[in-house]
């Protein structure tokens, strides 16, 4: 069986994406394959590098990347998922032979105001939030397989 392809998409490709990306990648390589990308892309958040190193998790040598880029590329995907608000996930292209989309809502850790520590308390707020969901994701995922 090949492996499922995913594509998480937000805006600047700097944080709810690469988060995404790297949690399926590391939970269940072996089945799938994500890639991130941004409508807008910008540079990578270090407070993101910082909170996904705490827990083991190295993201600092990732690019940001565009959505257009991989479209233009003819990349095709089973599911795109957006991670971003919903007038951002709209700006989405569609994917050749696209199979789903969807659509996970993350507050944005760039957003944040705050002090340092509260926006890195923040971020990791929104990184167990993902890690939770691609974990959900996972075990949806196992059981379509399995019926």
């Amino acid at each position: 069986m090949s492996k499922l392809k995913v594509l998480f998409v937000c805006i600047h490709n700097s944080a709810r994406s690469q988060m995404a990306e790297k949690f399926l990648n590391e939970f269940d390589g072996d089945n799938f394959i994500a890639e991130s990308a941004g409508i807008e892309p910008g540079n990578l958040n270090p407070t993101v590098v910082q909170v996904m190193e705490e827990i083991g998790f190295d993201i600092s040598k990732n690019r940001t990347k565009s959505v257009f880029e991989l479209h233009s590329q003819n990349k095709t995907y089973n599911y795109v998922i957006t991670v971003c608000d919903p007038e951002a996930a709209e700006q989405c292209p569609i994917f050749p032979t696209e199979s789903k989309r969807l659509h996970w809502f993350f507050k944005d850790p760039s957003s944040f105001i705050g002090s340092i520590d509260e926006k890195i308390e923040f971020t990791r707020v929104i990184r167990d939030e993902i890690k939770m969901k691609i974990k959900e994701f996972l075990k949806e995922e196992t059981k379509t397989q399995n019926q």
